[in-house]
């Protein structure tokens, strides 16, 4: 951080305070000359020097004079607006901006995942280590998503953690960059951010390809021959195409090819009646459904459900209709992405910055971009009490009437 020197001035000539400034200024060769205030008898001037070891020290006039006298009135004054005008901005308090971690959450409907367990995660930790925590929620609304932005950026953020929303978290980034603001893609990547944390999205998406791949040699389908339909996730969203792309090369792998693929989304009323439209087109010749996480994969099974059929279903989440489908036998899997996890790696990361560091990140995305990776884990019937005893779901809203069986089968209590 750059030294303050404070200089008094003793003179009550606005002309021959400004003299003793400039000549000042040339002498210490300063590239940033700030007024701050001035009183009744002292003038008081902040001179950000940027070299190391700087102390205040008060300048008498007699010291100033001595190369003052051919500076003109004229010179001056323009010099002295030109001064005024491009310091104000530098004034302000930045020792408290410094300390602020701003975030933003892009929606609840998505998964229920972000307030319940991603908010308090990231409060927790950055608050924990000494440092303020401003999380909001954007609530699926782009121009939230900037209306918050610009109010955490005019009270100042030492770093900014950004889920995206449909890209606009790219414009926060640019403006959060042009302040000097480090910003950190989480969970969901875009373009121009500083640093990305998430969970290896191909790996997610090849965890599901493979629940697909199981739950028809399971079922006694030839995986080359099978009807699959693809249930992806929103193209906005650039997590998307990779649990796409990770899927895809393990079905493919086995011999997998879409029957048909719906219009992706994360809305789950909306993927449901696209599944319903590839249902009826396929006429009900379905063997299989990649879906890309579990709110999508409720949604397609109310639809098999309502045509009395269960054929192998993926998702993500661990969500509690995730994982009471998977208990139920009526989703193969879904993958579990504790966001505790993936709450510390970034709060490590805003943490590391906040405190003047400069993080090292080994792995980077195809554009560069430093990359945190998580790792997901695997969830059949058989894990489910791992994520209760993890504390991210809890066996009472699990075992309702419909699920008490299959909890006690595989021990959820």
């Amino acid at each position: 951080m750059a030294n303050i020197l404070t200089l008094k001035v003793v003179s009550r000539n606005i002309f021959a305070q400004w003299a003793y400034l400039l000549w000042f200024r040339d002498q210490m060769n300063l590239t940033d000359f700030c007024w701050v205030g001035q009183h009744k008898q002292m003038t008081h001037r902040r001179v950000n020097l940027g070299l190391p070891g700087t102390k205040s020290q008060n300048i008498q006039k007699g010291e100033l004079m001595k190369k003052s006298s051919l500076l003109s009135i004229a010179a001056i004054a323009a010099a002295g607006a030109l001064m005024l005008s491009g310091c104000s901005a530098s004034t302000g308090d930045t020792t408290a901006a410094s300390k602020r971690a701003c975030v933003i959450l892009p929606d609840t409907q998505s998964s229920p995942r972000y307030e319940a367990s991603d908010r308090p995660a990231l409060n927790d930790a950055l608050t924990a280590a000494g440092f303020e925590a401003d999380i909001q929620n954007a609530q699926g609304d782009t121009a939230k998503y900037a209306t918050i932005a610009d109010q955490q950026l005019s009270k100042g953020c030492g770093v900014m953690i950004l889920d995206d929303l449909q890209g606009a978290a790219v414009t926060v980034a640019e403006k959060a960059k042009a302040q000097g603001i480090p910003s950190i893609a989480y969970d969901r990547p875009f373009a121009g951010a500083d640093y990305y944390v998430s969970f290896d999205n191909e790996g997610v998406g090849g965890i599901e390809g493979q629940c697909i791949v199981d739950g028809l040699m399971a079922a006694g389908v030839d995986a080359a021959t099978a009807s699959v339909v693809y249930v992806g996730g929103d193209p906005a969203d650039g997590n998307a195409k990779m649990f796409y792309d990770g899927a895809v090369a393990v079905m493919s792998a086995a011999g997998i090819k879409p029957a048909f693929e719906t219009p992706g989304t994360w809305d789950g009323a909306k993927a449901g009646t696209a599944f319903e439209q590839a249902y009826t087109t396929l006429g009900g010749k379905v063997d299989a459904v990649w879906v890309a996480n579990d709110t999508n994969a409720a949604s397609v099974i109310t639809i098999l459900d309502k045509n009395g059929k269960t054929v192998p279903v993926s998702g993500q989440d661990a969500s509690v209709a995730g994982l009471q489908n998977v208990l139920l036998g009526k989703q193969t899997c879904t993958v579990y992405k504790p966001a505790s996890i993936e709450a510390a790696a970034a709060s490590d990361l805003a943490i590391q910055i906040l405190n003047g560091e400069t993080p090292s990140v080994a792995k980077k995305l195809a554009d560069g971009t430093p990359f945190v990776a998580v790792t997901p884990i695997k969830v059949g019937p058989e894990q489910v009490i791992d994520v209760v005893t993890a504390g991210d779901a809890k066996a009472a809203e699990l075992c309702t009437a419909a699920v008490a069986d299959a909890c006690a089968k595989y021990g959820v209590k």
